[in-house]
């Protein structure tokens, strides 16, 4: 397997430190509001990552991170006048609802920074003594000059690091671009008390404790959005090799690129910002994820009514040939039936479109075969390809009754049934008013030699 290094700005292969024990963390949400489209891309792409590199070793340990305490969250506890706990959790809550909507499996360590308090002490305090780190007006920073090795994730000049840092350039700093490690609290903000003062951590080293404790001090692959790789993962890797004696710190950087709205980078002050919770309420969970994956993940991705209309219809043709297989038996035993094609495609640094090209060649298979041995391979291959991929799970007709409940799809059946009968008594009358009545109900009908089939299809919000 290949994936393209940040670091090293070229695609390596992927060898992990210890083949028995792959090592993955990705930087999670800060939770002080509800998720966007750009939020779901990660959490999507490294889940199909962890899926694949736990059919490759025996061991994968995948973290996730929860920020539950920042100034946003500090904000917004005391406008409602409770605990900052109250406020991440309402919105960690919100969060797991649209990752599970979208098929995305938990991690196997999800550490919150309240959790970590002492861990950041820890490494605070070895970057103080090894002369990386100083205290000053009540502050901890991390001294950027001590360490040569500063920028050369961002591939970024002194001067395009200062000026893209955006940090305060207070009197208390050694360097303008010394960014905090911990900060103080005043009496009506959270805050514990340290070594240095009553205060609260910076955001840098919250991932740096927390990797640590659970990862160790090496870790095979940190992913996030490409917004992270400055200033986040810069810092994160400048503390956590100055922390750790100079151990590498990450061997394998990955970055997926951001997600846009109709061409337009998302912000409030367009109002083009489109939560996961919304998006569900038209779109189905599925469809979404395949949108997300339709473009390699460290391209740009354009959200717009187009791709998920092309998404949905992508998805009614998978489950479409499926559907078809309802009665073909899986082959016996416990063997693998995905392509190689497939397989190459993802080893290929996550090459999730040339897989959805691979899933959609299997799908003509299948509706060309006629061998029923080969038929059955084909649904096997089908429903380990999409598992890898986070997709096709659900049974097809599922699918196609959308977000109906069994009693909503036996009643459509029933409908349809009176449709056909009405057909068959050329009562067209009645078989146009049943007609209306699915469509208001947003059931799409396809007629066919086989019979009637059908599926939700709401609009586009």
């Amino acid at each position: 397997m290949k994936l393209y290094n940040t670091e090293t700005k070229t695609k390596q292969e992927f060898v992990p430190q210890n083949p028995d024990h792959v090592t993955m963390y990705v930087c999670g949400p800060t939770v002080y509001g509800y998720s966007h489209i750009g939020n779901a891309r990660p959490p999507v792409v490294f889940d199909v990552l962890s899926r694949l590199l736990r059919r490759l070793y025996p061991r994968v340990t995948y973290a996730r991170n929860i920020t539950d305490i920042d100034d946003k969250i500090n904000k917004s506890a005391a406008d409602e006048g409770v605990d900052i706990s109250v406020i991440s959790e309402r919105y960690t809550r919100a969060y797991h609802a649209d990752l599970e909507a979208l098929g995305v499996l938990p991690p196997d360590i999800e550490p919150k920074v309240t959790d970590h308090i002492n861990e950041i002490f820890q490494i605070i305090q070895q970057l103080i003594d090894a002369d990386h780190a100083y205290e000053a007006d009540g502050h901890v920073l991390f001294s950027v000059n001590s360490y040569a090795g500063y920028g050369e994730l961002s591939k970024r000049s002194p001067d395009e690091l200062l000026a893209g840092a955006r940090v305060d350039v207070a009197s208390y700093k050694r360097d303008a671009g010394d960014f905090v490690l911990w900060k103080p609290s005043t009496d009506d903000q959270p805050g514990w008390h340290s070594p240095w003062g009553r205060g609260r951590p910076g955001w840098h080293i919250e991932c740096s404790a927390m990797s640590a404790a659970h990862l160790g001090t090496t870790l095979d692959i940190h992913g996030g959005g490409h917004d992270l790789i400055f200033p986040h993962h810069e810092n994160e890797r400048a503390q956590s090799v100055c922390a750790h004696g100079g151990k590498i710190f990450v061997k394998y950087w990955l970055h997926n690129g951001f997600v846009n709205v109709d061409k337009e980078k998302m912000s409030k002050s367009v109002g083009n910002v489109l939560l996961i919770r919304d998006l569900l309420d038209s779109v189905p969970g599925e469809a979404i994820r395949y949108v997300l994956l339709g473009a390699h993940y460290r391209a740009p991705l354009d959200w717009n009514d187009d791709v998920v209309t092309q998404a949905r219809n992508s998805l009614d043709r998978l489950y479409g040939a499926l559907r078809k297989l309802a009665d073909v038996p899986l082959p016996e035993g416990d063997h693998e039936h995905v392509p190689s094609a497939f397989i190459a495609a993802l080893h290929d640094d996550l090459n999730t479109p040339q897989a959805l090209a691979e899933l959609f060649a299997l799908a003509r298979r299948a509706n060309s075969e006629t061998d029923p041995v080969g038929l059955s391979k084909i649904k096997a291959a089908m429903l380990q390809a999409g598992e890898l991929l986070g997709l096709l799970q659900q049974d097809p007709q599922h699918w196609f009754a959308g977000t109906s409940s069994t009693d909503d799809v036996a009643e459509i059946d029933a409908l349809i049934e009176q449709r056909l009968a009405a057909r068959a008594a050329q009562d067209w009358a009645l078989a146009d008013q049943i007609r209306d009545e699915l469509a208001a109900r947003h059931v799409v009908l396809e007629d066919g030699a086989d019979g009637t089939r059908w599926r939700i299809e709401k609009p586009v919000s």
